[in-house]
C-alpha cells in the first residue's frame, strides 16, 4: 500500500537509532524518547496560497529532517510507523558533510 499526502503534507519515517551509554549499556525502547528526526518518504504537491496558486515544497522524498517532539499524526501502515505532518512542522533538513559524501562514493 502506498500513501500520497495532499497539499503541504509530508510522510516521514522515524530514524531509529540504538542508544547506548558511555559504559556500553543499551537503553531499552520503553525508557527512550522517540527520535525527532526522520526520512521523508513522500511529499504532497505543494502549499495552496490564498489566491489559489500552489507553491512547491522545499523538502523532497529522501531528505533527512528534524521535527518537533509533538509534530504530526502517527499512523501505522502494513506494520510500519509513519508520521504525517505539514511542511511547517519541519525544523530543518540534515545535509551530509562533503567528507562523508566523498567516502560513500
Amino acid at each position: 500500500m502506498k500513501i500520497r499526502p495532499l497539499y503541504d503534507r509530508i510522510v516521514v519515517k522515524r530514524v531509529e537509532e540504538e542508544e547506548t551509554t558511555r559504559n556500553g549499556i543499551v537503553i531499552p525502547d520503553s525508557a527512550r524518547e522517540k527520535p525527532q528526526q526522520g526520512e521523508v518518504m513522500a511529499v504532497g504537491k505543494g502549499k495552496r496560497l490564498d489566491d489559489g496558486e500552489v507553491v512547491a515544497l522545499d523538502v523532497k522524498a529522501g531528505d533527512r529532517i528534524l521535527f518537533g517532539k509533538y509534530s504530526g499524526n502517527e499512523i501505522t501502515l502494513e506494520g510500519t510507523d509513519y508520521i504525517i505532518m505539514r511542511e511547517d512542522d519541519v525544523l530543518g533538513v540534515l545535509d551530509a558533510a562533503p567528507e562523508a559524501l566523498a567516502k560513500a562514493s
